[in-house]
């Protein structure tokens, strides 16, 4: 038997071959651990609140019919936007203070591009023109009168989007109002949808769009077309998205941080804590508004958590669509 005599080109070829599979399990144990893949569970959708079944109804249907997970964060989002019913997001959202209908939106893909509008007015589905945003320029964000424009030269129609329901809300707001009051608007729901999707092909995509916080200053824009603040999606980890109080999101960077926080090992449940406890703890405890976040893995896994109670969120698999409770963390 001939024995092999090493030069230092074999031990060093070696040594870089041992190091980079060494490297690479250990990745892929901090990634796996505790954590079984659910392919057979493949798509999987998640949306924040009630509405959101509806949206991930839509979504499901191009998800199982074997559509992408792009596609379907976008139509599934746009039955939100459409509902006159629902004053969050699209027609029929609440004002801003000057009786104003401002929309903002975003939206991810799975290669890590991404499109976004705010303060946009007139134009039914924003996701819609963010999409249109990401694909056919090279910027990410278009703002106010520019993304109104560049809508209209994409073929979006123009609409009235303050329904007789929210202009009365609005006037009775301003009725209300007193030299005794400051500007800030009173409490209102932030019912804005957030949706993550998981494809058959195991690629992700994320969708957020909103009318804002009710009765704002005009030209206030929050966190929901701000990537990694109110949406944020890596396809190799997973992706998250917000709701509630903008202003919370962007100082935090929100959803961008719940994604690292899987990407560091935590499941999406506990990522979405997290990234919530440390803004408590960035405000010393102090909490008089409400925000939460929503998570999917690549493995399918799901994740739902708020500041208080009162999370309701969407969660869409082959088997049901079905409206479920997130955890809350601070008990009034």
């Amino acid at each position: 038997m001939v024995k092999k005599i090493w030069t230092r080109r074999d031990f060093l070829q070696k040594a870089g071959l041992v190091g980079l599979g060494l490297s690479q399990l250990k990745y892929v144990n901090l990634w796996a651990k505790g954590r079984p893949s659910r392919r057979g569970e493949f798509p999987v959708v998640i949306s924040t609140w009630k509405h959101g079944l509806a949206a991930n109804t839509k979504a499901g249907e191009i998800l199982m019919a074997g559509g992408k997970a792009l596609d379907a964060v976008e139509k599934g989002v746009n039955v939100s936007e459409a509902d006159p019913e629902l004053m969050s997001v699209g027609y029929g959202g609440l004002p801003d203070e000057d009786g104003v209908v401002t929309l903002d939106a975003c939206i991810m893909g799975p290669d890590g591009n991404c499109g976004a509008v705010a303060f946009l007015q007139d134009i039914v589905h924003p996701i819609s023109v963010a999409r249109r945003v990401m694909e056919r320029s090279d910027h990410v964000m278009l703002v106010g009168e520019g993304a109104l424009r560049f809508a209209l030269a994409h073929g979006f129609k123009r609409q009235n989007l303050l329904t007789d329901k929210a202009r009365e809300r609005w006037l009775e707001w301003k009725e209300k109002l007193s030299d005794q009051d400051d500007w800030f608007p009173p409490p209102q729901g932030h019912d804005t949808i957030s949706m993550i999707a998981l494809d058959k092909n195991g690629d992700l995509a994320g969708a957020c769009t909103t009318s804002g916080l009710a009765f704002k200053i005009h030209g206030r824009v929050g966190d929901s077309p701000i990537i990694g603040a109110g949406l944020y999606v890596d396809n190799g980890v997973g992706g998250a998205g917000a709701t509630g109080r903008g202003e919370a999101a962007i100082k935090t960077c929100g959803s961008f941080l719940v994604v690292e926080e899987m990407r560091r090992g935590a499941s999406p449940q506990e990522a979405c804590e997290a990234a919530l406890q440390r803004l408590i703890k960035q405000r010393k405890g102090k909490i008089d508004f409400q925000l939460a976040f929503i998570a999917l893995n690549k493995d399918g896994e799901i994740g739902a958590a708020s500041l208080k109670d009162g999370l309701q969120y969407a969660h869409f698999t082959p088997k049901e669509n079905k409206l479920k409770d997130g955890k809350y963390l601070i008990k009034d």
